[in-house]
């Protein structure tokens, strides 16, 4: 018999849930949407970056109707992982009960860099793949402690 096995549930975690935690949630979907059931929420939800948006298009990847969240919203989900991409949010990550394990990465917020709009695109573009190269290493990484 074929055993089933069941997709983790991982939780990316920033402070707004507008760009940094929106783009792994967008990358999970798409590159490890087989072993990955991916969330993003923030601890003070702002609204989806239109840059991030923009970004993760040229990279073939759809976000535009994902929508920003409260860590709050997700309570009653039972998480493998909860991982936070800013130092805000690991500070204030709130503790889910169960086996959830916490892991922290954090990743340059693109969002409030000053200069023009080329200048400030090039950074959402590393952030993009900064995370895409993360996000690859799942969900190996994890089991190995080294995300």
């Amino acid at each position: 018999m074929c055993e089933v096995k069941k997709k983790l549930n991982v939780l990316f975690l920033c402070t707004g849930n507008s760009c940094r935690s929106q783009i792994a949630e967008g990358w999970a979907r798409h590159l490890k949407g087989d072993v990955i059931e991916a969330f993003s929420a923030g601890i003070s939800p702002a609204r989806l970056n239109d840059m991030a948006v923009e970004v993760m298009a040229e990279a073939g990847v759809d976000i535009s109707d994902q929508r920003a969240k409260h860590v709050g919203d997700l309570f009653g989900i039972d998480f493998d992982y909860i991982i936070t991409l800013c130092d805000h949010a690991n500070e204030y990550c709130p503790v889910f009960p169960g086996r959830t394990k916490h892991v922290h990465r954090s990743f340059p917020d693109p969002t409030f860099l000053p200069g023009t709009r080329d200048e400030v695109m090039a950074a959402f573009r590393k952030t993009r793949d900064d995370i895409k190269a993360f996000i690859e290493t799942l969900p190996e990484s994890l089991n190995e402690g080294t995300a």
